[in-house]
């Protein structure tokens, strides 16, 4: 059976027609090059810093076996990501969801590395941000459908809640995650922090006030039992310290009081009083004793950290990428416009191969 002769598109006639046709070109890459400078250099440039931080982890199963040997073939230490806590450092990154986490960072203070403004970073990110021309449209269009009720929180208390809030602070919310990323290496357990803002500065304050929170969240999670018994443990060891110092006056009282009483009854009574003293007297030392081991482990339980990678001050700006986006769009618009000049030939030749 004969086969068809496929047609092959001569790519030298496509070089001469587009050449013939070059002033076709000039009109629509003048307006994208226009309109991609308006727009790109519009929008403000902003820099981007990371930490990295490597919490100390406790081990409460053995990574041997074969599920370790699996896991070690997916690039997963199961010798290091095994912990006896419930939130384990894979958890670390799903902080940046809650509200309470993120809300705590609207009273940091950030200066922008020229001194003009020094502010909490709410202020400063509601106030002090850098916005493109047409963002004073957007809000106007925005503010005429806007309810009155819109920019007030849900509840009316005078205790700030981080899960009611109103449309703005949602809207600062919402901004703050998107400026910082935690992630996790599920192999050596390295939590990375990274943060992107307009000024160099406000990179690194917000980067290492992320660490501090973030060490302190661990830390309260990973002592919290250990608190809850010390401050259980300190209530009982007050309460028995109370009842020996008032066995103690009581018999010192009778004591005083019967000196030179040579009866009987008194010596017993004296006796009983002695007793019951250092009945409180041992129980506030065993209750002392069990304070000490809480407070032992409390110590125990908080974790070290070590800053494997500190924040810097960027230098150069992370984005946008003004050349490339330029020169993408023109390129795109190229293309697009070589597929119009040549559509009669490639629909020519599309024809000829279903003949």
């Amino acid at each position: 059976m004969e086969e068809k002769k496929r047609e092959i598109i001569d790519l030298r006639d496509i070089t001469r027609k587009i050449i013939q046709k070059r002033s076709k070109f000039y009109l629509p890459l003048a307006i994208t090059f226009v309109l991609s400078c308006v727009y790109i250099f519009s929008l403000p440039r902003y820099y981007t810093t990371e930490a990295r931080l490597a919490p100390e982890m406790e081990s409460s199963l053995g990574a041997g076996g074969t599920l370790g040997s699996i896991a070690s073939s997916f690039g997963i230490d199961l010798g290091e990501m095994q912990t006896s806590d419930a939130i384990t450092p894979l958890l670390y990154p799903d902080l940046m969801d809650d509200n309470a986490f993120v809300c705590n960072l609207f009273n940091i203070t950030v200066q922008t590395q020229d001194g003009r403004v020094k502010a909490t970073y709410y202020d400063y990110l509601t106030k002090h941000l850098k916005q493109p021309w047409w963002s004073g449209a957007t809000s106007l269009v925005r503010n005429l459908f806007k309810s009155k009720d819109e920019d007030k929180a849900a509840n009316d208390s005078t205790q700030f809640n981080p899960y009611v809030l109103s449309r703005k602070q949602d809207d600062v919310v919402a901004s703050i995650q998107g400026n910082i990323t935690l992630s996790v290496d599920k192999k050596t357990g390295v939590i990375s922090i990274n943060v992107k803002d307009q000024d160099p500065l406000v990179c690194k304050t917000l980067a290492d006030s992320v660490i501090v929170r973030l060490q302190g969240f661990i830390t309260n999670y990973r002592t919290n039992k250990a608190r809850t018994d010390v401050a259980y443990y300190t209530a009982l060891a007050d309460s028995a310290h109370h009842e020996y110092v008032n066995a103690y006056m009581e018999h010192a009282r009778y004591a005083d009081a019967n000196q030179h009483t040579v009866l009987e009854s008194h010596r017993n009574k004296l006796a009983a009083l002695e007793n019951e003293m250092q009945l409180k007297y041992t129980s506030y030392s065993m209750l002392m004793a069990q304070l000490q081991a809480a407070q032992s482990k409390v110590q125990e339980r908080t974790p070290a950290f070590t800053l494997l990678k500190g924040a810097a001050i960027p230098i150069l700006p992370a984005g946008p990428k003004r050349v490339i986006f330029v020169l993408g769009m023109m390129f795109l618009v190229f293309i697009i416009r070589t597929l119009l000049i040549l559509k009669d030939d490639l629909f020519s030749v599309a024809d000829k191969e279903e003949k």
